[in-house]
């Protein structure tokens, strides 16, 4: 081997490393949870989060910008994209011991890499996200005093012209960050009755605004004279419901706390499905109504709903909108900084992130060093940037982890998992798990069909079938997406095309759904594996190609950063590379060699006990 080349062995654990998951240990201590929590319960922690950031945020941006009056289409398809994401997160929610987000789940399941990319991606939506209430929040508030302050601040500072800079500096969005972040340094929390109050003012918001405003509807805004229903076409409305995306985040708080329902398998599906349908319902009748009040060309997007009402001169109504969009705004806000403390102190716990960020104060017991860090580099994002740029960024990553979810479920699904030791050996369950074929296996009806399969080691036809499908589905929707346009593809072209990466995808899944996979009685799974993942994998990349390419060179720059961190830190400092042991080589080709079985807690080695929860998505 030439001189200075690596050798077959240092790249092979040097790809170990990169897929090294993080061991889970059964929580020693009795749980405090009790299940206590209902289907109602649980819809209303889905209701509640959400309902700020579609409103008050996204809407507006959404029907100016990209879609117009078919914002209503774009929030129906972010609502099925939404839901079959939380499908999967839920699967996840009941298989990892402890309350987790995206990170972890993807540590457990996919591997150390992957893991702190998800977790690098989260941490960046949520400074971008905050600086995104805030500046909301501050044109909200500067309607309440008629525009005086953006008055003062044109009239002593001047109109910037520099593209996805904001026109002034947004110094109240500023400063509402710098005190969130202060406010939560210091050991604020947020009581669940002041949640409770300001959930009821923005359903009493929203009740307001759908009577209002059909009284006030005017047929004509949708008119072919003010540019039709869909002005930006089907490639608008897609666009929109990229950037919609965001607006149902609700499913991580009813995943968060699915082991307080009483019944989880039956409980939690239902309560995400009945809060994704009652929270899209409210968002397509808002933004009927609001398109129906004004042309949508007119509206402001930091403020459409109260601006729609002061320009039909409803002024009193306007400002109750506002005086709503303050409150609900507010409560996101502290939310989100709680979220981002937790977050930021697990990637650090596991060595992934700078330490300092680790630390806690010795007396509230928050990482005041992350908020604070944080809380300035979220403010000066409030300050200088446009909230279009801010909306397009948020998306982006938000379909990056709805796409890495189901592809994890499908990964794990696959897995051959040791069984518990706390399983009793005799149980009905045991049994049949016993005498089942083993996982990653073909079906043995199927075994003479596809007897050119059964040679595979078990694990090795899912793994290549697996990076079929990803890749068959990006060409797909490449091809959907840009087959007429970019690509210029003459009609033979798109249609051979069409067919060849439709049929490869097809065949993908039809040779993952032939073989075993893990069944579990006693948890809630994710109906009809590999189609229902698959069909999110699909969707969500279709939705990701449709954003600007402002956003994916934000993606880029970003993943490009996070892997300096990584590579210049996580991994040298990850606390799994200080437990390193010795580990069994695995078959060349195989499932776990793509990524690591899920192991359970019970067969981790022992280690010091870690038992820091994870943050569940806000």
């Amino acid at each position: 081997m030439a001189q200075g080349l690596p050798s077959t062995a240092s790249l092979a654990r040097f790809c170990q490393k990169l897929n090294r998951r993080k061991t889970l240990e059964e929580p020693t201590t009795e749980t405090s949870l009790q299940c206590h929590l209902t289907t109602l319960e649980l819809t209303l922690l889905g209701v509640g989060a959400p309902v700020g950031m579609g409103l008050y945020l996204l809407m507006g941006t959404v029907a100016q910008e990209m879609a117009g009056p078919a914002v209503t289409v774009s929030f129906s398809v972010a609502a099925v994209a939404s839901l079959l994401a939380a499908l999967c997160y839920v699967e996840f929610e009941v298989r990892v011991p402890c309350t987790g987000s995206p990170y972890l789940f993807t540590y457990v399941s996919m591997g150390e890499l992957w893991a702190f990319l998800v977790g690098w991606i989260v941490l960046l939506e949520c400074l971008i996200s905050g600086a995104a209430m805030a500046r909301s929040w501050s044109h909200n508030l500067d309607s309440v005093f008629s525009h005086n302050i953006w008055r003062f601040t044109e009239a002593h500072v001047g109109i910037w012209q520099v593209p996805f800079l904001a026109q002034y500096p947004d110094f109240l969005a500023a400063g509402i960050i710098l005190l969130a972040s202060g406010y939560i340094s210091s050991g604020g929390r947020i009581s669940s009755w002041l949640n409770r109050t300001f959930l009821a003012i923005s359903l009493v918001v929203i009740l307001f605004i759908i009577i209002l405003g059909f009284v006030l509807a005017r047929p004509h805004n949708w008119s072919s004279e003010e540019g039709g229903f869909a002005p930006f076409g089907f490639s608008g409305i897609m666009t929109g419901a990229a950037t919609c995306l965001y607006a149902f985040v609700g499913f991580g708080a009813i995943a968060a706390s699915s082991k307080e329902a009483r019944d989880p398998k039956r409980a939690v599906p239902m309560a995400i499905t009945i809060s994704l349908v009652l929270v899209a319902g409210a968002y397509i009748l808002v933004s009927t109504v609001l398109t129906l009040m004004v042309p949508w060309h007119s509206l402001d997007p930091y403020w459409a709903l109260s601006d729609a009402f002061y320009q039909r001169g409803y002024s009193w109504a306007g400002f109750i909108v506002a005086a709503g969009a303050i409150c609900a705004i507010n409560t996101l806000l502290l939310n989100l900084f709680l979220f981002l403390s937790l977050m930021v102190h697990a990637m650090a716990a596991d060595g992934l992130f700078f330490q300092v960020f680790a630390c806690m104060h010795s007396r509230t017991q928050v990482p005041v060093v992350g908020i604070l860090v944080f809380g300035v580099l979220m403010a000066l994002l409030a300050l200088l940037l446009d909230l279009e740029t801010l909306v397009q960024f948020i998306s982006i990553g938000i379909l990056l982890e709805c796409t890495v979810l189901p592809t994890s479920i499908i990964i794990i699904r696959f897995q051959k998992a040791p069984p518990s030791s706390s399983q009793d050996p005799g149980s009905p369950v045991g049994t049949e798990q016993a005498s089942a074929p083993e996982v990653g296996q073909l079906r043995p009806a199927l075994r003479p069909y596809l007897s050119f399969l059964g040679g595979c080691r078990p694990g090795a036809a899912v793994a290549w079938a697996l990076g079929v499908l990803v890749a068959s589905a990006i060409t797909l929707d490449c091809v959907l997406v840009f087959g007429d346009t970019a690509l210029h593809l003459p009609p033979w072209g798109y249609t051979l095309l069409l067919v060849l990466s439709s049929a490869t995808f097809l065949l993908s899944l039809l040779v993952l759904g032939a073989h075993q996979q893990q069944h579990r009685q006693d948890t809630f799974q994710v109906p009809m594996v590999p189609l229902t993942p698959a069909l999110s994998i699909l969707l969500n990349i279709f939705l990701m190609l449709h954003l600007s390419y402002l956003a994916w060179l934000y993606l880029s720059i970003c993943l490009l950063i996070g892997l300096a961190v990584y590579f210049g830190y996580g991994i040298r400092h990850s606390k799994e590379n200080q437990r390193e042991r010795p580990r069994l080589t695995v078959p060349h080709g195989s499932l776990e060699e793509m990524v690591p079985a899920l192991q359970p807690p019970s067969q981790a080695p022992a280690q010091e006990p870690d038992h820091t929860e994870q943050p569940a998505s806000p």
